[in-house]
C-alpha cells in the first residue's frame, strides 16, 4: 500500500489493486497523515508470539516454570515474570500477552513542536500567514542561527500538520498550504496545456544570456492565472529576484491583456525593463504592440513547455493560497493584489537562501 502511495497512485487505485474496500485504505492513510510509518523490529532477546504461545499451552498441561524454560531455551526468571506480569497461570492468555508487550515497546518521541511553546507560536503565525513549512524552517535558521531550540525541519511541520494525534498545530493550519491537502501524496502526472498560436514569435531559445543565467535583474516571466473561465489576473515575476507583480485584466483576450500588460511594465524603473518571457497562450498575440509601446522584447516558450518559465509557474502555485480554483477573481480590486503581491514578496524563498524577493531586489538595486 505505502509504496504504491509514494508511487503517485489514488486510493481508489490502491483499493482496487489490493482487492481492499476503498475506506480501509483510505482511514488507513489518513491515520498516519500519508506518512509511512517506521517499521518495528522485536529485541532478539525479547519473547516471541511463538514463545507466548506455547507458555499458555505449557500453562494449561500445568508444566513447571523450569520445564518451560528448558523447552524454549530461556531463563526461568524470564518465564516467570512473564507469567507473573500477565495475570498468573490461572489467567495467563498469549494474545493478551502478546498485545501488553507491544504495548509497552512502544516508546513515542516529544515532537520538537510539542516541547516548545516559542517554537510552536512562531510556526503557527507564518503558517497563518500563508507561509510554506519549507520557507518556514529557511527563515528559523536565518532568524536564529545560534539557538537550535527555535530551529525545525519542514518534514517535522508537515508531520505535525497531517497527524493530527501529535495535538501540537491546529487542523485548520492545513487550509493554509499551497497544495490544501490533508496527507502527503506521491508526485502524479501532470496533464500539458493545450498549444497555443502565436504570429511571429520569438522563441526563448534567443533571449540574452544574462536573462538565462539571472545575473542581471529585469527579465521576467508571465502568464494568465485563471478563476472562473470569465475572469483572470496577470502575473509577472522577475527572474533574478523572483519580485512578483500582479495586474487586473477584464477578460484573457489580447485586446485587454496587452494594454493591462503595458500598464504594469510602465509602473517600473527602466533598469528593470528589459524582457517578458510567456507561454503559447492566444492572450499575447499582439506582443509586437506591446513590445513597441514598452521597448521591451518579449519571448515565448516552446509548445508544451511551461517548464522554461518555471519561476513563474512556481508563482502561480504560490498564488492559488490565495485564489483557489474557480475564485472570480473579477470581484478583486487592483489595491488588493497589490497587498497579495506585497505578502509574496515579504516571504523568504529557499533559492534565495531564504531572503525575500523584496530583499533580494533591493539588494541588486543598491
Amino acid at each position: 500500500m505505502w509504496a504504491r502511495w509514494r508511487s503517485g497512485e489514488s486510493a481508489t487505485q490502491i483499493a482496487s489493486a489490493l482487492g481492499r474496500f476503498l475506506p480501509v485504505v483510505w482511514m488507513k492513510l489518513l491515520a498516519a497523515g500519508g506518512f509511512q510509518p517506521r517499521e518495528r523490529s522485536r529485541h532478539p532477546k525479547h519473547l516471541t508470539e511463538r514463545e507466548r504461545e506455547e507458555i499458555s499451552r505449557c500453562l494449561a498441561r500445568d508444566i513447571g516454570v523450569r520445564a518451560i524454560a528448558r523447552a524454549l531455551s530461556r531463563h526461568p526468571s524470564t518465564i516467570c515474570r512473564e507469567i507473573q506480569r500477565n495475570g498468573g497461570r490461572s489467567a495467563y492468555r498469549s494474545t493478551c500477552a502478546e498485545q501488553r508487550a507491544d504495548k509497552q515497546a512502544k516508546r513515542p518521541k516529544v515532537c520538537k513542536l510539542a516541547g516548545s511553546p516559542a517554537l510552536q507560536r512562531a510556526v503557527a503565525k507564518q503558517l497563518s500567514d500563508y507561509w510554506s513549512p519549507e520557507q518556514i524552517a529557511g527563515w528559523l535558521r536565518r532568524t536564529y542561527p545560534g539557538d537550535p531550540s527555535m530551529q525545525v525541519s519542514h518534514e517535522t511541520i508537515y508531520r505535525s500538520l497531517f497527524v493530527q494525534t501529535r495535538g501540537v498545530l491546529r487542523a485548520e493550519l492545513r487550509d493554509h498550504l499551497r497544495s490544501q491537502q490533508r496527507m502527503r501524496v506521491g508526485h502524479a502526472n501532470r496533464s500539458k496545456k493545450p498549444v497555443g498560436q502565436i504570429r511571429d514569435a520569438v522563441s526563448i531559445r534567443e533571449r540574452p544570456a544574462e536573462a538565462e543565467d539571472r545575473a542581471v535583474p529585469g527579465h521576467w516571466e508571465g502568464d494568465l492565472l485563471m478563476g472562473t473561465p470569465s475572469s483572470c489576473i496577470i502575473t509577472l515575476v522577475e527572474r533574478a529576484t523572483r519580485f512578483v507583480i500582479l495586474g487586473k485584466v477584464d477578460s484573457k483576450t489580447t485586446a485587454d491583456v496587452v494594454p493591462a500588460l503595458i500598464k504594469c511594465i510602465r509602473r517600473l524603473p527602466a533598469e528593470l525593463r528589459r524582457s517578458v518571457t510567456w507561454d503559447r497562450g492566444a492572450e499575447l498575440a499582439a506582443h509586437k504592440d506591446f513590445s513597441v509601446a514598452t521597448d521591451v522584447a518579449v519571448y515565448f516558450c516552446d509548445p508544451a513547455s511551461p517548464w522554461q518559465r518555471g519561476t513563474n509557474e512556481n508563482t502561480n502555485g504560490l498564488l492559488r493560497q490565495y485564489y483557489p480554483n474557480g475564485v472570480d477573481l473579477s470581484q478583486y480590486s487592483q489595491a488588493e493584489l497589490n497587498a497579495v503581491a506585497k505578502q509574496l514578496n515579504q516571504r523568504p524563498r529557499k533559492t534565495l537562501d531564504f531572503a525575500s524577493p523584496a530583499e533580494a531586489l533591493n539588494q541588486l538595486l543598491r
